[in-house]
């Protein structure tokens, strides 16, 4: 019998009993992180090993380096999982990876070792979307949150509305056409020289700003629920160099808050009216910008204002993390897909293909 013959056996028999603990891994970029995740929900270790401060030298992330930091941080962090989640190999019951989107040699580096680790143990592989893994956060931080809901997915590459409407499907309501919220923090953030990772300092910086000193233009896309942040972005880079040309000076701080004021705008003025129109009755916020400070707080007033049920991972939850996968992997699981091992890594895979 065949190595997907028998796992297709034992995830049956997991479907059947509506549970199993998941080991976890995401290599997608510059976090290499593995989890032990108990029937989607309860996360029993978390493992994440940052490399935020070697890619800080080069101002962003080495796509060699990061792949290279993954294979030398993988076994040790699989070993401190087991050992925190105070489980035993041959209590794993499946094994899920991150296979896309993301960088193809650190998606490569996890698909790999989780690859050998389910034919080592024979028990299945589950193949997770990382932007699928990033809205199942959110079943981790609010254990009742059941589909149907509307999702806005805001992180360094990617910017969705998405409509939850069961585990593990998704309907596309709006999208960027082109930069992605967290890409435009990152680039502003260099422009007031704050260090890599640009977005979450330029968040910090914000809290000291006053966000009505300085005016952006607003998006305009055809989609209703779109988002364009490429022309934002420019404008405010333009605008920055042009007040430093004529002997002006930006106030970081003012600069800073004003421009995470039109972007949270822009995501909140989109996504609320995708919610109206689908007369959603909940919100859920995911990906790293969704640990941003005023996103968060509008989500709030926002949902609260309409009377929506809202969900919102803890920062930990937001940035790249193995235990979110571990919760879209059981999902999937119980859906009965599980993957052979001829699986590989999808670099610009998306989460609902068009």
């Amino acid at each position: 019998m065949s190595y997907i013959e028998r796992t297709r056996k034992k995830a049956d028999a997991l479907i059947a009993q509506k549970s199993a603990t998941i080991l976890a891994i995401e290599s997608s970029c510059d976090e290499t992180a593995v989890a032990v995740v108990q029937d989607g929900r309860r996360v029993l270790a978390n493992e994440i090993a940052s490399q935020i401060d070697i890619h800080a030298l080069y101002g962003g992330v080495v796509p060699e380096i990061a792949s290279r930091m993954h294979v030398e941080a993988l076994s040790p962090l699989y070993e401190n999982a087991l050992l925190h989640a105070g489980i035993e190999q041959k209590d794993i019951s499946a094994v899920a990876v991150t296979f896309g989107p993301g960088l193809v040699g650190a998606l490569l580096t996890g698909v790999s070792f989780a690859k050998a680790l389910a034919y080592a143990l024979d028990v299945p592989l589950i193949a997770v979307n990382h932007i699928e893994g990033h809205v199942s956060a959110n079943f981790i931080q609010s254990p009742t949150l059941e589909p149907p809901f509307v999702c806005l997915v805001a992180s360094g590459g990617h910017s969705h509305i998405v409509n939850v409407t069961r585990y593990g499907k998704y309907e596309l309501l709006g999208r960027t056409v082109d930069d992605a919220a967290g890409e435009a923090f990152d680039k502003v953030a260099r422009v007031l020289n704050i260090p890599y990772p640009g977005g979450p300092l330029l968040d910090k910086l914000a809290e000291e700003g006053n966000a009505e000193r300085y005016h952006f233009p607003k998006m305009h896309t055809e989609g209703k629920y779109d988002f364009s942040f490429s022309g934002l972005k420019t404008a405010v880079i333009n605008q920055a160099h042009s007040i430093r040309q004529a002997g002006g000076e930006v106030n970081a701080a003012d600069w800073a808050a004003s421009f995470r004021k039109a972007v949270v705008d822009a995501l909140m003025d989109r996504t609320m009216l995708a919610v109206k129109d689908s007369g959603a009755k909940k919100l859920a916020l995911a990906g790293g910008v969704a640990s941003n400070r005023l996103l968060r707080r509008e989500a709030l007033r926002r949902g609260g204002e309409m009377g929506l049920e809202v969900s919102m991972p803890a920062p930990a939850l937001c940035t790249d993390n193995a235990a979110m996968i571990g919760a879209a992997g059981f999902y999937r699981l119980m859906n009965g897909e599980i993957a052979n091992l001829d699986l590989n890594a999808q670099p610009s895979i998306r989460l609902i293909e068009q």
